[in-house]
This record gives C-alpha cells, structure tokens and sequence, in this order.
C-alpha cells in the first residue's frame, strides 16, 4: 500500500513538471525573430543610397558632352550620331560646327556633308554657308542642285533665299547653261518644301516667297522666248 502511494505521487509531480514546461511561452524563439520593418537600403529607397546615384548621374552626362565635343574637334565625325542619338540639339550643332570649323578645304567639307546625307543627320547654317562658298566659285548643273538641298535641309528662309537669288544670277550671267528655265524653276521651287512650316510662314519665309514668286515669274517669261 505504502509502495502504492509513493509511486502515485511520483507520477503525479512528473506529470505536473510536464503541464508546466508545456504552457510556458517559447521566448527564446520569439526573441530571435527578425524585427519587423527593417530600413530600406534597395536600389528604389529614399535613403541615401538614391540621393548618391542621383548627384554622380549628372557629371556622367557632362563628360559625355566634353567627350563628344573633344571627337568633333580631333575630326571623329561619329560624334554627330552620339549628339544626335541623345537628343540634344545644342550640343549637335556645336559638334557640326567645330567640325565644320575643322574642314579646311571643300574636299572636306563635301564629305562632312556627304556623311550627313547619308545618316539622314541635320545641317546646320554654319554647314550650309560653307556649301555656298564653295558652289560660288564654280557652279554647274550637279553641284547647284546639291547646293539648293544641302541650303534647304538647314531650315534657314534666309539663307536658302540667298541661294534662290545667286542660282538665278548664274543663270542670266550663262554660268548655268546646261540648266533649263524650267528645269532651274522646278529644283528651287521643290527645295523650297523641305523647309519646315513653321520657317516658311515666319517673317524671312515671307521675303523667300516673294523671291521665288519673282524667279517663277522670270524663268517662265524666259521658256515662252526660248519656244
């Protein structure tokens, strides 16, 4: 009986240790979790690792500029499409014009312009002024049709009535024999239509219309005294 009793209250203390250490909360697992909200140090924070990014991106872009400037004046004529391709106007025509400041004959000149031809790139006036000078001194037939495009792609009233009045100079002077009335008529007037709209109703494309109204005038009194 005794026997009985002790080990009645021996089971009983274990089973009383079991239901305690069973409804103990597990604090050491809790205090091992990671803390909730931690600082966002990502690529798309707020902290300080956005605002480095953001002061080192626009020195990038001003030595990029440097860069292509610095090709422009060494002659790298691929400089225009990196200007371009950025989209950047000022800087394109800073890096036509130093490297039409660069071409020191009309061999160069021409081949600055037959690259910009080719990669449907814009002209600037400082281009096209060069493009008369040369047409100037020996104008024919080729090279006039050539000098009135180049003029027209600079999207300049002014510059391109300039060009309208010396092509119809050349001609009463016989320095452009080989171009018909109607033929010089037809190049001027369809030259006239690469500039933009917005050129050609400004205050210069007014003068340029009254130019090239004049010139048709002319050429076509011109044809009926040739019939």
């Amino acid at each position: 009986m005794v026997t009985f009793l002790i080990t009645s209250a021996v089971i009983v203390t274990i089973l009383g240790i079991a239901v305690y250490f069973w409804q103990k909360p597990n604090t050491s697992t809790e205090s091992a979790s990671l803390p909730l909200n931690p600082p966002s140090r990502g690529l798309f924070s707020a902290g300080p690792a956005s605002e480095q990014a953001s002061s080192v991106e626009e020195p990038i872009s001003e030595r990029l500029k440097i860069t292509i400037l610095e090709r422009a004046a060494a002659g790298d004529k691929t400089a225009l499409l990196d200007a371009h391709s950025i989209k950047d106007q000022e800087l394109y025509s800073k890096a036509l014009d130093t490297l039409t400041m660069t071409a020191d004959s009309d061999a160069l000149v021409l081949s600055l312009v037959s690259y910009l031809t080719r990669s449907e790139l814009p002209v600037t006036p400082h281009l096209a002024e060069r493009i008369l000078e040369g047409w100037k001194k020996s104008p024919d037939r080729s090279s006039t049709a050539k000098t009135l495009h180049i003029v027209a792609l600079s999207n300049d009233a002014s510059l391109y009535n300039s060009a309208v009045e010396a092509a119809l100079q050349f001609w009463r002077e016989g320095r452009l024999g080989d171009v018909s009335p109607i033929e010089l008529s037809a190049l001027i007037d369809g030259e006239y239509w690469i500039l933009s709209s917005q050129v050609r109703s400004s205050g210069a494309g007014f003068l340029l219309k009254r130019t090239l109204a004049n010139a048709r005038r002319e050429l076509k009194a011109q044809t009926h005294v040739n019939q």
